[in-house]
């Protein structure tokens, strides 16, 4: 089997461009762990494109692609000729759900979530109103001037549709701004920063692995420095958060984040990523086992494989700069 995965940062999106260099490291480590995963897989071989400016992935066929050349023009052809495509893109100006929808039209089997999620996750106000209707402990999201009157600092502000941690600030006080018409502002929950590694099609969903984020807080700005994979044990209140989380965005498909808060009173849904993240560059290592291995039948039938009991995750801290 012939797969295209095509992380668009690193794949050419930014020829002819400033490379984002806050994207860059990330996007490097999802793309290197997931084609070096699937080639592991027996009758597996990968292709896709680099930027020429940056080093080709170690395992996979990848093309170089400099000045003056199209890549929407050699992703498609990619696309075409594989028998899978795997995207990896930021949710940000609607990247991801564009270029999924791209590849729908040349390839049947494209590992992502439906349209209707990945424009619901591509909104973190969006995101939250949904799984707070569903019940799930989610931190308020509001937009600039909707903050209420009686709410205290400090507050998050942020891109409603940012990636990574890029453009998030901290402020003690009320925000004033003034900011982007798409930011949003959430209270500053305190506890430990985590996410979840989810597995997940049509509603189902198994945790792989719990993680704790490193993220800086300096000169009122925050900074997502890594994480350390498999940190936390997944307990029966993460299994449930996963499952309500799955039921409320059934569109979820494949390997996917979600960022929470651990506090006293249980976690606390920051945002939901409906694709892979910089925590799977760690899992394999963390889990003991090619993840990919619970994902082969997902491919061919579009279903999620009952998973056999995995031994705890071992700690594996993963360093995005």
């Amino acid at each position: 089997m012939l797969v295209f995965v095509c992380e668009t940062v690193t794949a050419g999106g930014f020829v002819g461009e400033d490379l984002p260099d806050g994207l860059i490291a990330e996007g490097t480590l999802m793309r290197d762990a997931l084609i070096g995963d699937l080639e592991d897989l027996p009758g597996i071989s990968v292709v896709t494109t680099h930027d020429a400016r940056l080093p080709p992935p170690p395992r996979g066929h990848s093309t170089p692609l400099g000045p003056g050349e199209d890549a929407r023009a050699a992703w498609n052809r990619l696309a075409a000729e594989a028998h899978c495509c795997w995207p990896i893109a930021p949710e940000t100006d609607g990247i991801l759900e564009r270029f999924v929808a791209e590849l729908r039209t040349l390839n049947r089997r494209v590992v992502a979530s439906d349209a209707a999620t990945l424009r619901d996750c591509s909104s973190k106000k969006r995101t939250a109103a949904i799984l707070a209707a569903a019940g799930v402990a989610t931190v308020p999201t509001w937009g600039v001037d909707e903050v209420p009157a009686d709410a205290g600092g400090p507050f998050v502000v942020k891109p409603d549709d940012g990636a990574g941690a890029l453009d998030v600030t901290v402020c003690a006080g009320r925000p004033r701004g003034p900011y982007p018409a798409r930011a949003i502002v959430q209270p500053y929950v305190e506890g430990v920063p985590s996410s979840l590694s989810l597995l997940c099609q049509s509603g189902r969903t198994h945790v792989l692995a719990a993680n704790r984020q490193n993220i800086d807080r300096a000169d009122g700005r925050l900074s997502f420095r890594g994480v350390v994979v498999g940190a936390q044990p997944v307990d029966d209140a993460l299994r449930a958060l996963g499952a309500k989380v799955g039921a409320a965005l059934p569109g979820l498909h494949g390997i996917v984040g979600l960022d929470y808060i651990a506090t006293p009173d249980g976690p606390v849904v920051v945002e939901v990523n409906p694709r892979l993240t910089t925590s799977y560059a760690g899992l394999r290592q963390a889990l003991g086992v090619n993840p990919l291995a619970f994902v082969a039948e997902l491919i061919r039938d579009g279903a999620v494989p009952d998973l056999p009991h995995l031994p705890p995750a071992l700690p594996v801290e993963v360093i995005a700069r």
